[in-house]
């Protein structure tokens, strides 16, 4: 079965809103029997939203469309919808008083407005929405369906699981099988070597792999088409353990994992600490950790140290080492690392210097140019990196090179 979703509203097109809504159901549909082959977005106007519907219509077994359902002018979708299946609008007058109830609980004003979410396409019957006041909706006229669901996404996703899900599941009916995908997660190696490792893996036809870099890491997508779910799982597992012989520990997660929560997950096993001195990331490595419920039991704490005077006061980084090799160097990270262990009494330190840029580069120690140790009571290990990107991007990728390092120290 075919489905194409169709998001709604000019903010979409300007850029100004990112469309999480349309990638969170592309992501649940597959699982039930359905290919989204088609997403389109447009504005709001409603000859160009009648067009794009209609020509969904043509190519899809279901459209779902995204927003456009609350009580302003711009609002467009359901007259769209009516417009495309060739139906009238008509007043749903149950709609209209759990709406004034809804008013009435809450308090609020009722402007006559409003009641324009009270409208449905003649061939509609609405959808729930307990957590806002525009409802949804399915609408079906031969072997034709649209379904409308509110933008925000705190009313989309309960209202797309609650009653849009199990409505394809039940009309996909007959048609066999499912797509389960499962995505292993791999640090420390790049896109290249991935593939290089797994290359002969990626020929097959089902089920696949496929490779994709994100920023510090690499992503590998398995993807499985089988009459059943157990049959499909059986077929990801089998070939996730031929990748796991060929990338061994590179892989340090699966599907929503971080990086972070795999750290402190092998911190919490080995009972261990972690304290974190950090300079040109300015925090952001211990703002992932504590991103992680229950970081508390294995960050101790951390230190952003910019200046060399907080570095020497703080941290007992030795002024001959700032004064000969510079803030940003291999043995001001390794005393980074080093103080904020002995300062703290954490089993682990981490120190982090650079250049974050877009200023402050030299020939000899360029934007980019970032040190990186990793403390413990087996020594210390310093690793160079040398990063691209913007001041951003240096700095994400610092404080992911600092969660690999600690990573392979905990191994």
């Amino acid at each position: 079965m075919i489905a194409e979703i169709v998001s709604v509203g000019t903010e979409l097109l300007m850029g100004q809103i990112v469309d999480s809504n349309a990638a969170y159901i592309s992501a649940q549909l597959p699982a039930i029997g359905w290919k989204v082959l088609y997403r389109q977005t447009v504005g709001d106007n409603l000859e160009r939203l009648t067009q794009t519907l209609k020509l969904a219509l043509s190519r899809s077994d279901a459209v779902i469309t995204i927003g456009g359902l609350g009580p302003t002018m711009d609002d467009l979708t359901r007259e769209g919808i009516a417009a495309a299946l060739d139906e009238p609008l008509v007043l749903d007058h149950d709609l209209q008083q759990e709406l004034q109830q809804k008013f009435q609980q809450r308090r609020y004003p009722m402007v006559s407005s409003i009641l324009r979410q009270a409208y449905r396409p003649a061939c509609a019957r609405p959808l729930p929405n307990p957590n806002g006041t525009a409802p949804g909706l399915i609408a079906e006229k031969g072997d034709q369906v649209v379904i409308a669901l509110p933008g925000p996404p705190a009313e989309l996703i309960p209202m797309f699981n609650d009653y849009v899900l199990p409505y394809l599941r039940e009309r996909a009916g007959g048609e066999p099988g499912v797509i389960l995908s499962r995505i292993l997660r791999v640090c420390g190696m790049g896109e290249s070597l991935v593939e290089d490792r797994i290359k002969d893996l990626m020929q097959g036809s089902n089920p696949t792999v496929a490779p994709y870099a994100k920023t510090g890491e690499v992503h590998l997508r398995i993807t499985a088409s089988a009459p059943s779910p157990e049959q499909a799982q059986a077929m990801i597992a089998e070939l996730e353990n031929r990748i796991r012989e060929r990338l061994g520990n590179a892989i340090y997660g699966v599907d929503d994992q971080t990086l972070e929560q795999a750290v402190m997950e092998l911190l919490w096993a080995k009972g261990a600490t972690v304290a974190i001195a950090e300079s040109c990331t300015g925090g952001l490595l211990g703002h992932r950790l504590t991103e992680v419920s229950g970081s508390s039991k294995a960050l101790v704490g951390g230190v952003v140290a910019y200046s060399n005077e907080l570095k020497v006061r703080l941290l007992g980084v030795p002024e001959k080492v700032l004064r000969e090799h510079g803030a940003v160097s291999e043995p001001t990270a390794r005393a980074m690392a080093e103080g904020i262990r002995r300062l703290t009494g954490a089993d682990y330190g981490v120190g982090i210097t650079g250049i974050a840029g877009p200023t402050g580069g030299t020939p000899e120690k360029p934007v980019g140019l970032v040190y990186i140790a990793v403390a413990s009571s087996g020594g210390t290990r310093v690793a160079e990196h040398r990063f691209i990107g913007r001041r951003s991007e240096v700095k994400w990728r610092a404080s992911q090179a600092a969660l690999v390092m600690l990573r392979e120290e905990l191994l």
